[in-house]
């Protein structure tokens, strides 16, 4: 089987690309990327070492270059997690969401149909549902949950998720689409909360924490998150939606309290920000439908696996070097140098 990968140089996708390497070694995986900010080459330098991996680079969006990828690789399975993904950079900029997360899942959808598939898998996110009060701990996001958006990023998610439903109920593309809690693990670009908050304790920076830091959020650890994908390919329902949540809520400054606590450093470096707009209050996830159905269940806890990520950044501080000169500085100083 031949299974295409897009933003496989990305935080979920490159995670994803060496558990198919692990877990499916009789596979050829072909990676596709634009390589853009959050997507690093180097984090797949043991991907390359493979005979069984590809390397495109290719921006999802460029319908001939993806017709030319799909023509001489003629994948059996597409999975898509190509996206512009970091809700602040959405406020910014909504035109570059929209293009790449709808038009170009269109476009990958589309060679898909040209070309023929057994399966394409739309890798989306919790954040099309809204958020939840704080309130009714008793409320989750379920697969018939009302799409409900509060950011161009995850309207643009949204956005996608109904034009790859869309195209099953029309074309018979065998779609499935899984909808996730907040990842992390592994690669993660530190523009996002805990890669953010351990590169800037390790460093002895302030840790800018929106609001009051009391928005929650679903934690699940990112090779969970891969497991349950290739679960939803191997044994879900074309047309169907799965929810992979890891029952780990936290309020953001839990979260960072207890990175501080882990590396050693002072509560003192936090310091609170101007709040995001739009900022959604609770994020919780139901995967009783993928527990039942896919016999998938997380297995990291929050304890255990905010400590392996923790370490992973620790000893790899070379990565992070790189994720954050040029650019990312001008983008940081930007969000944040003037919230306080």
């Amino acid at each position: 089987m031949t299974i295409l990968v897009t933003g496989g140089a990305g935080f979920i996708g490159s995670n994803f690309v060496y558990m198919l390497l692990e877990e499916r070694p009789d596979s050829k995986t072909i990676c596709v990327d634009e390589l853009t900010y959050a997507a690093n080459i180097h984090t797949l330098n043991d991907a390359m070492s493979y005979d069984n991996f590809v390397f495109y680079k290719e921006d999802i969006r460029n319908r001939e270059g993806i017709n030319e990828i799909f023509g001489k690789e003629h994948p059996d399975v597409v999975v898509n997690f190509a996206a512009e993904s970091h809700v602040d950079r959405s406020i910014e900029n909504p035109a570059i969401f929209l293009e790449t997360n709808i038009i170009g899942t269109a476009v990958l959808m589309d060679a898909c149909r040209k070309y023929g598939i057994e399966r394409f898998h739309q890798v989306s996110t919790d954040e099309v549902y809204g958020d939840l009060p704080l309130d009714r701990p008793d409320l989750f996001f379920r697969e018939d949950t009302p799409i409900h958006t509060s950011s161009p990023y995850s309207t643009s998610k949204a956005s996608a998720d109904l034009l790859a439903v869309a195209y099953h109920r029309t074309y018979g593309l065998p779609v499935t689409i899984s909808r996730c809690s907040n990842n992390y693990g592994p690669f993660q670009f530190p523009e996002k909360l805990i890669p953010l908050m351990i590169n800037n304790a390790i460093n002895d920076k302030p840790l800018p924490v929106y609001g009051e830091g009391m928005n929650v959020r679903d934690w699940l650890y990112v090779k969970d998150h891969c497991y349950g994908i290739l679960a939803v390919l191997e044994k879900g329902k074309a047309g169907e939606v799965y929810n992979l949540g890891g029952h780990n809520e936290k309020a953001n400054i839990e979260v960072v309290r207890i990175i501080l606590s882990e590396l050693g450093k002072p509560e003192t470096l936090i310091t609170y920000v101007t709040d995001r707009k739009g900022h959604d209050q609770r994020y919780a996830i139901d995967p009783s439908k993928a527990m039942t159905e896919l016999g998938w269940a997380p297995t990291t806890m929050f304890r255990d696996g905010i400590k392996l990520t923790i370490q992973w950044y620790k000893d790899h501080m070379d990565w992070m070097q790189e994720c954050t000169s040029g650019d990312y500085l001008k983008y940081y100083e930007k969000m944040y140098g003037n919230r306080q």
